[in-house]
Order: C-alpha cells, then sequence, then structure tokens
C-alpha cells in the first residue's frame, strides 16, 4: 500500500505552484523548459571559460563594473568611462558567449530554440546553461574574460563620436546593484561598498552617469519615448509570495539603459560598413497613428496627423505629470497602439527601418548574448566582419531566424505575464472579501479591467461597471482568484 501524502505534498508551497504553472506554459507555448542529453554531454566536456589570445587588447587594467540587479548572475555586459579632451569615452564589454559555445553545438541548438531565457517566480529558464550563464560565460568580478566591445565617445550634447568594435580581454573589479547605486547617485543612500573598496570607482561611476545623462537629453530630444509600465515582481519568501514589488526606473538603470542603446548602434553601423548583413530589433512607425491621436484626443492632448515620436513623447511628459497614478496604464495603452518590436534582417546597402520608441534608426540586439540567441548571433557576424573564423550565416537562414526569435521572443513574454499573473492570484487568495482603492483600467466589449493600487494588481470588475470609464477611482471587494489561469475577480463596493 502506498504511503499517504506528506503535508508538504498536499500543499505545495507557492514556489512549487509557480514552477509547475511556468513549465506547463512554457510547453504550451512551444518553449523547451529542460536541455536535452546531447547539450548536458556537452556541458560536462567545457573544461573552462575562453582563454584571451595573443590577438586580443589586454583591458584588464580599466575600472570595469557591471550595473544589474540584485539577485541577477548572468553577468552580460560591463562599462567604463575614460575622459579626453571634452569627449567621454565610453567602452561597453559584452562576454564572447561564442568563444565557449560554438554554432552547431548541441547547447547553441538549444540555445537557438528558446531564444531567450525567461524569468519567472516560479524559477529561470536559461538559455544557456547556469554553468555557462552565471559562471564560465559570465563577466564575474575579479576574473579575466573575453568580451567583445562597443567603443565610442560621447561629446558635450551626447552626441557621438569616434566609434569602434573590437574584441578584448577585460575584468570586472565590482559588481554593482541598480536600487544601491541609484540611491547614492542621488544623494539619497550611503556609498555602496563594492565602490568603496576600489580606488577611483566614485569618481569612474560618476563620468559614466554624466555621460550618461547628456545621451538621455540627446535622444529625448529626438522623441525617445518615456514610457512607464508595471510588471511587478512576486517577492517570495519560505516558499510563499509574501507581496509584490513594481520594477520602477532609477538613475542607475537610465545609466545602463543608453549605454546599451549606444553600443548596439554602434554595432549596427559597424556591421553596415563592413557590409555584412545585420539582424536589427525595430519597432516600426505606427501603422495605426490613427487610434493614438483619437486617445491622447480623449485625455485633451492634441497629436500631428502623422507619426511623431517627439509629439507622443510630449503628450507622454504632459500625462505623467498630470496624472501619475494612471500613468503606468496610459504607458501600457500606448505600447499596445504602436506595436510589439520584431527582428529584421538587414542586408548591405539598405535603408534602416529604425527604432520608433527609442527614436533611433541604427539599432541591433547586441548587448546581452547570455540570454538572448539574436545578441550571440549578432556576435558571430560582428567576427565576420573583424576578420575572425566565424562561421557565416546565409541570407535565408538569417530571415527564417529573425521570424523565429520574434515569436519565440513573444512566447517567452507571455509566459512571464502568465506567471506573473497566477502570482497576484496567490498573493491574494486568502483575502477574498477583503476591499481595495482601485483605478479602472480598461473597458471594452470584453469587460472592465481596474488595478488595484496596492499590491499593484490587475483584475476584472464582474460587477458594479456601469457608467464607469477608464480612468475612473473607485473601491472594489475582491470576489475569487483562479491560481492556474491567473484571474482575478472583483465587484464594486
Amino acid at each position: 500500500m502506498a504511503n499517504p501524502p506528506t503535508a508538504a505534498a498536499a500543499h505545495p508551497s507557492h514556489r512549487e505552484q509557480l514552477a509547475a504553472l511556468a513549465r506547463q506554459a512554457m510547453l504550451d507555448r512551444g518553449l523547451a523548459p529542460d536541455y536535452p542529453d546531447a547539450a548536458l554531454a556537452q556541458l560536462a566536456k567545457i573544461g573552462g571559460a575562453a582563454a584571451p589570445d595573443g590577438g586580443l587588447k589586454d583591458l584588464t587594467s580599466l575600472l570595469w563594473c557591471s550595473i544589474d540587479n540584485d539577485d541577477s548572475l548572468d553577468l552580460d555586459q560591463l562599462s567604463v568611462a575614460i575622459e579626453s579632451e571634452g569627449t567621454t569615452r565610453i567602452l561597453v564589454a559584452v562576454a564572447d558567449v561564442d568563444a565557449v559555445v560554438a554554432r552547431g553545438t548541441p547547447i547553441d541548438g538549444h540555445a537557438a530554440v528558446n531564444t531567450t531565457s525567461v524569468y519567472t517566480a516560479g524559477g529561470i529558464f536559461a538559455m544557456l546553461p547556469e554553468r555557462l550563464s552565471t559562471n564560465l560565460t559570465s563577466l564575474n568580478a575579479d576574473v579575466v574574460r573575453v568580451a567583445m566591445i562597443m567603443d565610442f565617445g560621447v561629446g558635450p550634447e551626447g552626441e557621438l563620436r569616434s566609434e569602434a568594435v573590437y574584441r578584448a580581454a577585460v575584468k570586472n573589479v565590482a559588481k554593482l546593484a541598480y536600487n544601491s547605486v541609484a540611491a547614492w547617485l542621488d544623494g539619497k543612500g550611503p556609498m555602496p561598498e563594492p565602490v568603496r573598496k576600489v580606488a577611483g570607482m566614485d569618481q569612474q561611476l560618476r563620468m559614466q552617469d554624466a555621460a550618461a545623462q547628456r545621451l538621455k537629453q540627446r535622444r529625448h530630444k529626438q522623441g525617445a519615448l518615456e514610457l512607464q509600465t508595471l510588471a511587478p515582481r512576486a517577492v517570495i519568501r519560505d516558499g510563499q509570495v509574501v507581496e509584490l514589488e513594481a520594477d520602477l526606473r532609477n538613475r542607475a538603470k537610465d545609466l545602463i539603459e543608453e549605454f546599451m542603446v549606444a553600443a548596439n548602434g554602434v554595432t549596427a553601423r559597424f556591421l553596415k560598413a563592413a557590409k555584412v548583413p545585420s539582424m536589427r530589433r525595430v519597432v516600426r512607425s505606427p501603422e495605426r497613428w490613427d487610434r493614438i491621436v483619437t486617445y491622447a484626443r480623449a485625455l485633451g492632448e492634441t497629436l500631428p496627423p502623422q507619426p511623431d515620436s517627439a509629439a507622443l513623447e510630449g503628450f507622454l511628459a504632459a500625462r505623467q505629470k498630470a496624472d501619475p497614478l494612471r500613468f503606468p496604464d496610459v504607458s501600457l495603452d500606448i505600447v499596445k497602439m504602436m506595436g510589439r518590436g520584431e527582428y529584421v534582417v538587414e542586408m548591405p546597402g539598405e535603408i534602416p527601418i529604425g527604432h520608433f520608441g527609442l527614436a533611433v534608426r541604427d539599432y541591433t540586439h547586441s548587448t546581452a548574448p547570455n540570454r538572448r540567441f539574436p545578441d550571440l548571433i549578432t556576435h558571430r557576424l560582428l567576427k565576420r566582419a573583424l576578420g575572425a573564423n566565424a562561421a557565416a550565416y546565409e541570407r535565408d537562414e538569417l530571415f527564417a531566424l529573425a521570424t523565429h526569435c520574434t515569436t519565440q521572443e513573444d512566447s517567452a513574454d507571455r509566459v512571464e505575464r502568465q506567471v506573473r499573473k497566477s502570482a497576484a492570484a496567490l498573493l491574494l487568495q486568502n483575502r477574498v472579501s477583503d476591499r481595495f482603492e482601485a483605478v479602472v483600467t480598461g473597458v471594452s466589449d470584453q469587460g472592465t479591467w481596474v488595478r488595484v493600487l496596492a499590491p499593484p494588481v490587475e483584475g476584472k470588475l464582474v460587477h458594479g461597471h456601469e457608467k464607469l470609464d477608464i480612468g475612473d477611482r473607485l473601491r472594489v471587494k475582491l470576489i475569487g482568484v483562479n491560481v492556474e489561469k491567473g484571474f482575478i475577480d472583483f465587484v464594486r463596493t
């Protein structure tokens, strides 16, 4: 006779429930949650990180640092600033994953299936095995690694100067985190301990921050959109979801974002100059701009009849100032009406489509090869342009990969969103009949949706939605949740 189930087995933890839901969501969306045996066999034979060869530049003496989330272990990029005659020279070092994961190997084959790491509250489904992504191909502190360098100058007005791409040996001397660095830069927190321990790192970070602020100001004058969408992260303690933490922008995140946008532009232009195809990340000029114009008019704002990113940024800035509570919902509405990003192939001599939201013409993905397959493809194209021994991608193969990467990234986004909803349902499942302050975020034939202010969750208003409109404030009562589907139902009180 079988033993009776234990209490733990009868009542799995929230983490266990989310892990099972995430795994099933991966399978349902055509993603592979497990590494194939051949990939694991290859992993076992990898003896260590790529060793610098004699042809590489030695940049290990520079004050490189990484800035990422507090819990990030897959460190894709480092940065360093050098002042030179009125120009701040920025070097971005990106892990040379291709030096360890060769094209056509089993690990590369698995990466090509998912094309991205999937981050959920039920666990991380890393594109590359953990021994690589968090160790042998990660730019970890105090170890020498081989990297691809995007080297560019930032002028007094944020203009880019003297761009270059090459390979080098680098060494991370300070592993830093967004929140603590941002608090220190804003004068609201102490100097982070890793900064204090490295002589000159405080000045180094302030140089980087100043350059990033110039880049940001210039891009926003050109029409880069300042969006603020909510994607709350589940905080799990002792296996249980205890709160949802909003992922808010801050100065350190802006610093890294500006450097990554600039570095990806440098990469795209380098490939163009070398007459090598590139896989671009694009957001097209909105075909349904009229919907955005009508949306703005309903909020008392006017937009021009033709797509204009600078005008749209002005509208967003005005809405953030007028109604900061609802701004995340306005941002999400605009994102949906603009359309999703996609990967496309640009052949030598073609006119670039550009990225409407970032207000840049040249943009690829090249700064996160531990977790995005398009970046790994781009590094191989860079090596081809640099004259290194890199297996070339044929034209038709690149076009097929661009379509596949777009599809799989969309699938990964849906998995992450689905698990976030399930985590929110778990957090609220013992709060049925509780009342909350909320704001209406959506009204359509499919129903009325509200966002609770604390905790930051969205659900359906199943009763009492008469005469409500987007932006209305109201009190709601929770009447039920469905953890598996991520449903949260409210009624108006």
